[in-house]
């Protein structure tokens, strides 16, 4: 088997690692409010830990390949702004009638489906690409993604379930953003590898994470606040950022 097979197999089990994250939709809880709320307040743990430790400084690294330092803040600052001006604009195209309370878990589900898919392309695109040079690096990345996709999973999975009613809904969904992980391969391979560069990763790395915080931040946060239950909301935030956190030093 070729570098490039290898690269393919491996974009796409990290990408499909997204699916099960939706293992919480299976379990029947008592009280659905306790995991609507731990679920939102730990995907917004996630996607901010992933913002902070992850894209912003890889988006950063890859402008300083360009430019000087205050240079390299600007543009990553400019970039992160851009993709905050972004995600609020798609808030404003969906329908008003979302914000009904069911329809309202509906939509931020597929906020996090979209901000997951903008994240697993260019994952996808760095994980093909590092396994068709160094197979042992692109295994590596592959597992380290993997565990990143789980808890993304569960963002998508547990509001479009709980917001719908509808387990086929959610497993869909979920498998959308994962399978867009592959998806970045095959861009890859047929058209960017001789485009990509350092810099147009860089602000890509730098858009998605603007992206990210505002939808943790303006999503996310004041849906799961909405059920005030303090504690539930601490702990769900916390592990989130811990799981990304640890996630980041086991590869």
């Amino acid at each position: 088997m070729t570098n490039t097979m290898y690269g393919f197999l491996l974009t796409t089990i990290a990408g499909l690692s997204t699916m099960l994250g939706t293992f919480l939709i299976f379990i029947p809880f008592r009280n659905k409010d306790h995991i609507i709320n731990g679920a939102l307040c730990f995907a917004a743990g996630v996607m901010i830990t992933v913002s902070l430790t992850d894209l912003i400084p890889e988006g950063m690294k890859l402008l300083a390949n360009h430019f000087f330092l205050v240079p390299t803040i600007l543009i990553g600052l400019i970039f992160i702004v851009l993709g905050l001006i972004l995600s609020m604009l798609i808030d404003d195209l969906l329908p008003t009638d979302f914000k009904k309370q069911g329809k309202g878990l509906y939509r931020i589900g597929i906020f996090s489906m979209l901000a997951i898919i903008l994240h697993n392309i260019p994952e996808g695109i760095a994980t093909f690409m590092a396994t068709h040079d160094n197979l042992t690096l692109g295994f590596s990345l592959a597992i380290a993604i993997a565990l990143h996709n789980i808890p993304e999973g569960i963002s998508i999975s547990i509001p479009i379930y709980y917001g719908t009613g509808n387990k086929k809904k959610s497993l869909l969904y979920t498998f959308i953003s994962g399978i867009s992980e592959p998806f970045g391969a095959l861009l890859a391979f047929w058209f960017l590898s001789p485009f990509i560069n350092d810099f147009m990763m860089g602000i890509l790395f730098s858009m998605i994470a603007g992206i990210m915080l505002h939808i943790a931040s303006y999503e996310l946060l004041p849906g799961a606040l909405k059920y005030q239950n303090k504690r539930i909301s601490t702990l769900a935030f916390l592990a989130g950022c811990i799981i990304m956190i640890v996630s980041h030093f086991i590869f």
